[in-house]
């Protein structure tokens, strides 16, 4: 395959053409030629008005339902949405049927994604079933092909057993991955506590519990001088608690989920189940701290937490919808819609840069004989997203008939080329 990208500004901090306009040539899945005008023999030409290029994009934290849970999402429909949304790499939570908490699981999914135009990382599980109870098989699943550890959807509830954890993932520079949420304060909460859940009538989930458990994480990381990623912080006072322990030299990072930068609690007035997430859609408060955060460094990575559900999961009380949205196909267009004054660069080290160094994932550069793993985009275009649109097997988001600006127009892994 020969692939031809016209004209494309290279945005990519390793490369030596970064900044550059040029046109790329890719043959057999490898970066042949970089120059600023080639007119080689291709099969796919891509030339598009005001067109950006940078490594291939990570996603760090998607549920992709399979196995188990299929009639949700299957491995191919979560690639071919991942590929709509710009990312050549998704690492997938353990929450299946079986759990991904042993080597046999976790190479169900490395062979089953051979093929797919998304390269997949399984996250393998922390605890047997993700009970929280006692470890899972990390070592036996680290050489099998999981890239870190995290019990998904359900957070650790114990201190000693994520010591544990910390601890026996430090022998082979592993990491972990939490959702932080201390599941015994407010159990029944449905959002964000505060003004609107009251006036709602619904239960809140106080920020309390998630600032407690990033508190307490970020001590135990440092306690075992071991490494810990802390996904969808949604409040002022975590984001602080993150960048506290970085300044102190601890070993921890963080991503946001796109929605938390662009919705409020005052959102959900309507009862929109698509809304329900967990940890909830906070206060403007929390939310202009959150996209400070992302522009001053204190972010590490944009997490799309894309957690699909069948329509009876959603459309019923709210009560009793399930918590989660499908987010990899508008996650960049929402970033660089709701961050005020963000940049290209910026936006390529979220997605790209620094889910590949955090999670020690083979490196992407655009570079002359480097492996194609590239995402194209157009950071100017304005678009709307419509049902039409949607990759996913699942169609729970609240941003269809949402204009975004900055459009995915496609992904490049080795010699197969997917555009949205």
């Amino acid at each position: 395959m020969k692939i031809l990208i016209k004209q494309a500004r290279i945005i990519d901090p390793s490369s030596p053409h970064n900044g550059q306009i040029a046109d790329i040539f890719i043959e057999n899945g490898l970066i042949s030629q970089i120059s600023g005008q080639l007119n080689p023999d291709a099969d796919q030409v891509v030339s598009l008005e005001g067109l950006c290029v940078s490594p291939g994009w990570v996603d760090v934290f998607a549920s992709f339902a399979d196995p188990g849970f299929e009639y949700k999402e299957t491995l191919e429909t979560g690639a071919n949405a991942a590929a709509a949304g710009g990312y050549t790499d998704v690492l997938i939570i353990p929450n299946t049927n079986p759990v991904l908490h042993n080597k046999a699981a976790v190479e169900y999914v490395v062979h089953k994604g051979q093929h797919l135009p998304v390269t997949i990382h399984p996250i393998g599980a922390i605890t047997r079933n993700t009970e929280g109870k006692e470890l899972a098989e990390m070592y036996d699943m680290k050489w099998s092909g999981a890239v870190a550890f995290s019990d998904g959807v359900n957070c650790v509830q114990s201190a000693g057993l994520l010591v544990k954890a910390l601890q026996y993932v430090k022998a082979f520079d592993g990491i972990i991955i939490q959702v932080p949420d201390d599941k015994s304060v407010n159990p029944p909460g449905l959002i964000n506590e505060g003004v609107v859940s009251t006036q709602l009538g619904l239960p809140g989930k106080p920020a309390m519990a998630e600032e407690l458990v990033v508190e307490r994480d970020i001590n135990l990381a440092e306690y075992t001088d071991s490494k810990i990623h802390l996904t969808g912080i949604s409040t002022r006072k975590s984001a602080g608690y993150v960048q506290k322990g970085k300044e102190n030299g601890i070993a921890v990072s963080c991503s946001v989920t796109p929605y938390h930068l662009f919705f409020t609690d005052e959102d959900m007035t309507s009862y929109n189940t698509h809304l329900k997430v967990n940890p909830p859609i906070r206060t403007a408060e929390d939310r202009a701290a959150l996209r400070d955060a992302v522009l001053n460094g204190t972010v590490d990575c944009l997490a799309s937490h894309h957690l699909p559900h069948e329509i009876d999961s959603k459309v019923i009380e709210f009560e009793y919808a399930k918590f989660g949205m499908t987010g990899l196909q508008t996650a960049y267009a929402v970033l660089n819609t709701a961050v005020a004054g963000i940049s290209t660069e910026r936006c390529v080290e979220l997605l790209a840069v620094n889910p590949r160094s955090i999670f020690s994932l083979e490196p992407a550069s655009i570079t002359e004989g480097q492996k194609a793993k590239i995402t194209l985009f157009q950071p100017a275009t304005t678009w709307t997203f419509t049902p039409d649109m949607i990759r996913s097997k699942s169609a729970n988001t609240p941003f269809i008939g949402q204009t975004f600006t900055g459009k995915v127009t496609g992904i490049i892994n080795g010699d197969r080329i997917t555009l949205s």
